[in-house]
């Protein structure tokens, strides 16, 4: 077991276990560096975790990573107010599992570099202040290069210095991580010497890699500098893969053809989450039959009507939203229910956005719950042309449910299906998951279907044409150079691309007012031609913006305010002026798609378009201010007129 392990060692937010800190990330805690272990070893309890109730995405996860998936819950939690606990209490074995990683520690006294398994170091740690765990270095001989009034150490007093871990670690596109290979690395991949005793040394403040150098004093080989392992033709020269998972402390068992890659520790491609999000949308015809699949949960293993009425009885609260119904007729939802998922009826799990879509467009049909309420307003004036309605989302609830994770290339590199990921994605736990970490926010929106003549009379026009074909190009080599195949696979379209745009320009302007910040707001992109999918022709073409804001409840109703006529046209009309120009022009209105690999968006950056990771489902890419308003160096592709 894990020296760690039994210990508490510090504190994270319960949404940052699956958006930052999930499965498989590692933690930089204030002395030590953890792995979060896998789900084998979350203990999850009912008076710790709460179960997560949406079907429609429980589905997508069964069709994603097995149909033995039974629930999704929250992370376990402390009780409230027990935030200094001793750590041989029970309650201190209430969290997230984690592992010592990386496994190599530097002791900056003596600059000796060695793994955990040598036996040199040691943990401690406070009994009760977590982020005093540390680790020492056991056999210091002290420092080095001594000066003159230096005193060496008595025996009364032996120093036992704190160690910090190597920053350099190494990892592959398919989600495996490895300890850098200190030994091979040093001795040129020759066989490491009878006896090896590393130092690693800093030659300059800088910190580069070029001025940090690994030296074996057990052996007469030169010392070598770090900068060796960096780069394209470095990286052909590492060891293969070894299909490392510190996560679930084991290797895989199939070879992985990938070269290493090295990479320092905390860097931001070290760990992306892969997680499923869904809205909370009605789906069943009546309000019973609605409630009773958001509650589906309390019903799913009742087995007759008979327990039903003694569950009644003996939990009333559980059931309060069943007040003044009826056994039998709720009895006969929980039926209607069940025939439902026997009978195929349900939409295709993996395609959770058409559900969504169905009802932003017929607002009027949908059946109002206290996670879902529409309201459609009035349009803006003067967009009568390219708008056809504007929905206010008054209550809102999203899940999202994390599912694996990747290393080097995030999930939306891939494509903008769950699919698109799943060569790439690493396991959350050695055996089939029954169940997966998942977290649920509750606020607002604002939806806004484009018209589809004119995103049809748009997409016609020849300069759109060649534009789209520029951006498949870019989409072909960003996959090429990533090793994705086929290379046009997964590519969104130049309607996607409109809409993206749109929505950017749109919460860029929305965050000045709406009382959210920035990353508080999220788009869903809702972009299909007719004939991409035989199955479902209806042509999407629409956005939302919402609030996405994880650890809270309820809403301000700023961004609802915001989807009103008068002000979501002064709102539209400055945004649209605002994309026309940008401080970084001429040179951003000159950039295109480069067919290099590098980039896929056109006239977009940091000063005009770009979105906080969270607030963005393509990672900025496919934006393009030239396809939405006429700009610099691209006036005859935009869809829009820019307001005067």
């Amino acid at each position: 077991m894990s020296p760690i392990k039994t210990r508490k060692v510090g504190e994270v937010r319960p949404s940052q276990t699956i958006f930052s800190y999930g499965v498989g990330a590692l933690i930089d805690l204030p002395n030590l560096s953890v792995v979060v272990t896998g789900l084998d070893d979350w203990q999850v309890r009912s008076n710790e975790a709460r179960v997560v109730v949406e079907e429609r995405l429980l589905r997508a996860i069964r069709n994603q990573i097995g149909p033995q998936v039974e629930r999704m819950y929250t992370p376990p939690l402390l009780p409230p107010g027990q935030a200094m606990i001793a750590t041989d209490a029970p309650e201190a074995r209430i969290g997230v599992p984690v592992n010592l990683f990386p496994r190599w520690f530097v002791c900056p006294v003596c600059d000796q570099i060695a793994p955990w398994s040598d036996g040199i170091f040691e943990l401690r740690g406070d009994h009760f202040h977590a982020e005093r765990a540390k680790v020492v270095h056991l056999t210091c001989p002290g420092p080095r290069r001594r000066t003159p009034s230096a005193e060496a150490p008595t025996a009364k007093a032996k120093f036992f210095p704190q160690v910090v871990p190597a920053r350099f670690l190494v990892a592959c596109e398919n989600g495996h991580l490895d300890d850098f290979p200190w030994l091979e690395f040093v001795h040129r991949g020759h066989a490491p010497c009878e006896h090896p005793h590393l130092t690693l040394t800093e030659r300059s403040p800088a910190g580069e890699a070029r001025d940090i150098w690994v030296t074996c004093e057990g052996c007469t080989i030169p010392a070598r500098p770090l900068s060796d392992a960096f780069g394209e033709k470095a990286r052909a020269q590492l060891p293969r893969c070894r299909g490392r998972r510190p996560h679930l402390r084991d290797f895989e068992e199939r070879p992985c053809t990938c070269h290493l890659r090295p990479i320092l520790l905390g860097a931001s491609n070290l760990w992306f989450a892969d997680v499923l999000t869904a809205l909370a949308v009605p789906t069943a015809e009546n309000r019973i039959d609605q409630v009773v699949e958001q509650g589906w949960n309390l019903f799913e293993d009742t087995p007759d009507l008979a327990t039903l009425e003694r569950d009644r009885r003996k939990f009333p609260e559980a059931f309060g939203d069943f007040r003044g119904v009826p056994s039998a007729d709720l009895w006969a939802a929980i039926a209607r229910k069940r025939q439902r998922d026997l009978s195929g009826e349900l939409d295709d799990p993996a395609d959770l956005k058409t559900p969504e879509w169905r009802l932003f467009a017929q607002p009027e049909q949908h059946t109002p719950t206290r996670d879902f309420q529409l309201r459609e307003v009035a349009g803006p004036r003067g967009f009568s042309e390219a708008l056809e309605r504007v929905v206010l989302v008054e209550r809102l609830r999203e899940v999202r449910a994390l599912i694996g994770f990747t290393r080097i290339d995030a999930p939306g590199e891939y494509g903008d299906t769950p699919d698109a990921v799943k060569p790439r994605r690493m396991r959350l736990a050695r055996r089939e998951p029954t169940w997966v970490p998942a977290a649920e926010v509750r606020g607002e929106g604002l939806f806004i279907q484009f018209r589809e003549p004119a995103i049809q009379t748009w997409l016609q026009q020849p300069t759109i044409v060649q534009r789209d074909a520029t951006f498949l190009a870019a989409h072909r080599a960003w996959r090429v150079a990533r090793g994705l195949t086929p290379p046009s696979e997964q590519y969104p379209g130049a309607r996607y691309v409109l809409l993206h745009t749109f929505a950017h320009v749109l919460m860029r302007r929305l965050v000045l007012e709406c009382g959210y910040t920035a990353a508080s707001l999220r788009e869903r992109i809702y972009a299909r031609n007719p004939w991409e999918h035989p199955r479902r022709p209806e042509p999407m073409a629409g956005i939302l913006i919402y609030t996405a804001a994880t650890d809270s409840e309820g809403t301000l109703g700023g961004l609802v305010t915001m989807g009103e006529p008068e002000a979501l046209h002064r709102h539209l009309t400055a945004a649209l002026f605002d994309a026309a120009f940008c401080t970084s022009d001429p040179l951003c209105a000159e950039h295109a798609p480069d067919n290099h690999g590098l980039a896929i968006h056109g006239a977009a950056c940091h000063a005009c378009l770009f979105a906080p990771e969270t607030s963005c489902e393509r990672g900025n890419k496919y934006l393009d201010r030239a396809m939405l308003v006429p700009t610099l160096s691209q006036p005859d592709l935009a869809f829009f007129t820019v307001p005067q």
